[in-house]
């Protein structure tokens, strides 16, 4: 098997240092993380059996519900140890690379890139991955792209109490100069998009009717901060539950889209 080209410091984080499998469901953040995305997809998705190609996505925490739900998932990791996993969800799989796909012509009807372009950090390859998910689908089809928020570093080492360290304050500097994270401490290398950004790609790509929405909302960094300070559980909690409504009813407003974690766009092939 030829594994895809990825920076070294992507395999090895994915593959050696972080569980993702787990990240979605261990936290509270993760959690608001899951269910907002699945709100904000459930608004656009076509009904089941619709066919989505869920490229980067990982062990599948995507693929599980959306196999569940009736849909024909065809799920596409650069990571072996994630298409391992995610064959556990009923999803087709294969180690692929968002850049250069296996699936034919206008075969999807939906098109997820929940993760690849936050990891291509060269212009160039994310609007590769861009011209492939396009590719893929059929005219008319949804094209479903997240992004990690340019501030979404300042707004989570805060929640940690990092940010007291000059070390952690050159570093999270950095990432708000240059939107670039390189991948030598901690997290691995990401680019991190502002809303407009990540709207103006998509659009460029020839998607149609692109909107950007704040996937964690506004107070998502406060939920982190409970969780993470007191040691305690916030999955289930009256905290979580207002953090949610939070992201709902922050919608309406974009300049509350830098507040947010991820964010996620949607657009359609024309038709």
């Amino acid at each position: 098997m030829t594994l895809p080209e990825l920076a070294p410091e992507i395999a090895r984080f994915y593959s050696e240092t972080i569980d993702e499998a787990n990240r979605l469901a261990s936290t509270a953040d993760g959690r608001l993380e899951m269910v907002r995305t699945q709100e904000l997809l459930h608004r656009y998705l076509p009904a089941p059996p619709a066919r989505v190609l869920d490229v980067g996505g990982g062990p599948g925490a995507h693929a599980r519900w959306l196999v569940q739900d009736g849909y024909r998932v065809h799920l596409v990791d650069p990571i072996p140890r994630h298409v391992d996993q995610a064959r556990a969800t009923g999803a087709t799989v294969e180690v692929g690379d968002a850049r250069k796909l296996t699936a034919p012509d206008g075969g999807a009807d939906v098109v997820l890139l929940l993760g690849p372009l936050y990891h291509l950090i060269d212009e160039d390859d994310r609007r590769q991955a861009l011209a492939e998910a396009y590719r893929a689908l059929r005219p008319g089809g949804l094209l479903a792209a997240a992004g990690i928020n340019r501030y979404s570093s300042l707004f989570e080492h805060t929640a940690f109490a990092h940010l007291h360290k000059p070390a952690v304050q050159e570093s999270i500097g950095g990432i708000l100069a240059s939107q670039i994270h390189d991948g030598k401490k901690a997290f691995t290398a990401a680019y991190f998009h502002s809303g407009e950004q990540l709207r103006d790609e998509i659009t460029a790509a020839g998607f149609e009717g692109a909107e950007v929405f704040g996937v964690e909302g506004p107070a998502w960094s406060m939920l982190a901060a409970a969780e993470r300070t007191t040691g305690g559980d916030f999955r289930d909690s009256a905290l979580f539950e207002s953090a949610l409504i939070a992201a709902r009813m922050a919608e309406p407003y974009p300049e509350l889209l830098a507040a947010s974690s991820h964010l996620l766009a949607v657009g359609r092939r024309p038709a």
